[in-house]
């Protein structure tokens, strides 16, 4: 192995500084999640991932969007569904597909999240104007795998 130079370092240096700033913004958004709207993160997340698809979507779909299993995708659903926030039905086409969609309430309890969701992160980023902002992204960018972009 060969011996790190200064700009590794100070790459890994940026790593742990946007992991830090990662961390510390998760944790907050984590604690106004289960203070503001007594719920987890994760149940934003969830929903977020439906009201970017704006209709029904395939069980399926949504389980590879959120990187779980079909199977941790109905317990999600049955989460959410048992709060109202979502329903589901069977494909016209084809009755072994579940379709799922925000319901009314799912989608108005996920805009008044997302609305203070937005509001904290812009708390956190407060200290970057619109130049630096358009800067950081496509800086971040260069390293962004092409699927992500």
């Amino acid at each position: 192995m060969t011996k790190p130079t200064s700009l590794s370092r100070r790459r890994l240096r940026t790593w742990i500084r946007l992991l830090r700033l990662t961390r510390h913004t998760e944790n907050r958004l984590r604690e106004y999640m289960r203070v503001a709207h007594n719920r987890p993160q994760h149940r934003y997340d969830d929903m977020a991932a439906l009201h970017r698809h704006d209709g029904p979507m395939k069980m399926s779909a949504l389980s590879e969007m959120l990187l779980v299993s079909n199977g941790n995708a109905s317990t999600v659903v049955d989460r959410l569904e048992k709060d109202g926030f979502v329903a589901r039905k069977t494909d016209a086409q084809d009755r072994r597909v579940v379709m799922v969609t925000l319901t009314d309430a799912g989608r108005a309890h996920f805009d008044d999240a997302a609305l203070g969701h937005e509001e904290m992160v812009d708390g956190i980023l407060e200290a970057f104007g619109p130049e630096e902002l358009d800067q950081i992204r496509a800086l971040l960018h260069r390293v962004d795998p092409p699927g992500n972009r």
